[in-house]
């Protein structure tokens, strides 16, 4: 069971991400390629590791190692697609409970992983927990737009990506599964290079100027941001390493279920940031959606729960 301990310790790592990505950025996300550019080019950095004992695939597993990379890096294209035509906090536990249903119904087929009936309820306690954290703000209910289509579409590419590195990690060593899959994540960045906005990054404008000057009046700069920053991408990769070896050495299905711990524990973050530090991050909180946020963990504690009966 020390699956579970890695993934939950990916989990926490990657809560921490998200709020501190709130803290960084200063703007909305302006274009959904640029930003996939950045976050998948550098992918290709997994390749430094090949002197290590990573070894070449055989055959058609450079076919699934390519499949699980471009998924991967497509899943967050679709991804950044949209959480600009919606919003973050609900998209992305949509997107992390739909990734746990079409997982589910992949490893099966494919991999012919099987849960007993105890972890079969707790996966789908924690799906709908994480549907309920993603349906439900102040307001009430959010209403359905074309971004939970866009979210749908990059579910199923992640949970693609998930379920063939998880074939490459039943027949190699983690390392060597998760480099191949990995590094041709860094496909989907040269892709992007066809498209003028991404180039056009490269050279520095009177809007960069602009947005640099309102990061230093939101306080980011200096020793004190570079070190934010740096922390935020140290722990994003640490995040990412520990949940692909949970799938390595775990179900994959079961992984992805405990996804909903992730934002449950950036909803607390937020909201005692909010209520003891607004200063560095505010959110506005009804007592209804408090309420119904709390019945959520409880369920995803509930749901994790039966995972180690």
């Amino acid at each position: 069971m020390f699956w579970i301990l890695f993934a939950l310790g990916g989990y926490v790592a990657l809560a921490i991400v998200f709020v501190l990505d709130k803290l960084i950025l200063t703007k909305t996300l302006d274009n959904p390629v640029v930003y996939t550019f950045y976050s998948t080019i550098f992918m290709f950095a997994a390749l430094l590791a090949f002197p290590f004992g990573v070894e070449l695939l055989h055959g058609i597993d450079w076919l699934w190692a390519v499949v699980s990379g471009l998924g991967f890096g497509f899943g967050l294209w679709a991804m950044f697609v949209a959480v600009k035509k919606g919003e973050a906090s609900h998209i992305d536990p949509f997107i992390g409970a739909i990734i746990t249903i079409v997982i589910f119904v992949l490893a099966s087929v494919f991999l012919g992983e099987s849960l007993s009936s105890l972890e079969m309820i707790g996966m789908a306690i924690l799906a709908g927990s994480t549907l309920l954290l993603a349906f439900f703000n102040e307001k009430g209910f959010v209403g359905l737009n074309n971004s939970f289509a866009w979210g749908i579409l990059a579910a199923v590419l992640f949970a693609v990506s998930h379920t063939t590195a998880k074939y490459l990690y039943d027949i190699y060593p983690f390392l060597t599964g998760f480099v191949w899959t990995r590094a041709t994540t860094g496909v989907v960045g040269l892709i992007g290079l066809l498209f003028p906005s991404v180039r056009q990054t490269f050279h520095r404008t009177q809007h960069d100027s602009v947005a640099l000057g309102k990061a230093k009046d939101a306080g980011f700069h200096g020793v004190r941001g570079v070190m934010l920053v740096v922390s935020d991408k140290v722990l994003g990769v640490v995040g990412v390493v520990l949940i692909q070896f949970a799938i390595a050495i775990g179900s994959v299905t079961l992984v992805n279920a405990l996804v909903g711990i992730q934002y449950a524990l950036m909803f607390i973050i937020i909201f005692f940031l909010t209520k003891f530090a607004p200063r560095i991050l505010k959110e506005t909180f009804s007592h209804r959606e408090i309420a119904v946020q709390t019945a959520a963990m409880i369920f995803v504690i509930l749901g994790s729960a039966l995972f180690v009966l």
